[in-house]
């Protein structure tokens, strides 16, 4: 029995736009991408612990990522993981752009709910 083989291509007016700014990029049936596009500098974003892991890529600017007790400043060039789980946060240090992909899928169900 053969599998089917599809490609699913998001163009930039197909992207939709989730709770927290963020746009959410293609996605699979166990990983999915979104874009945190020019987030300002400014007071922490609330501590989450989500159901889902993150990898991240910063494009452009800094940040810190606040994990479960240990800050990592992060500026364009660098890579992160946050595990299933985690505790954490994240203070925008200057314009911030990044690309992240989550497993499972973080715009399904209420895994990405603030």
């Amino acid at each position: 029995m053969s599998e089917e083989h599809n490609v699913d291509r998001v163009s930039d007016e197909q992207s939709s736009q989730g709770r927290m700014g963020q746009r959410y990029l293609a996605s699979g049936e166990s990983v999915s991408m979104r874009l945190w596009e020019n987030e300002q500098p400014g007071e922490p974003k609330p501590e989450a612990a989500r159901e889902y892991e993150t990898v991240g890529y910063v494009l452009a600017g800094r940040a810190e990522l606040h994990l479960e007790g240990e800050v990592v400043e992060l500026a364009t060039g660098d890579s992160w993981t946050v595990p299933r789980g985690a505790t954490h946060t994240y203070r925008i240090l200057e314009p911030f752009t990044a690309v992240e992909a989550t497993s499972p899928p973080a715009e399904v169900g209420d895994r990405d709910a603030p």
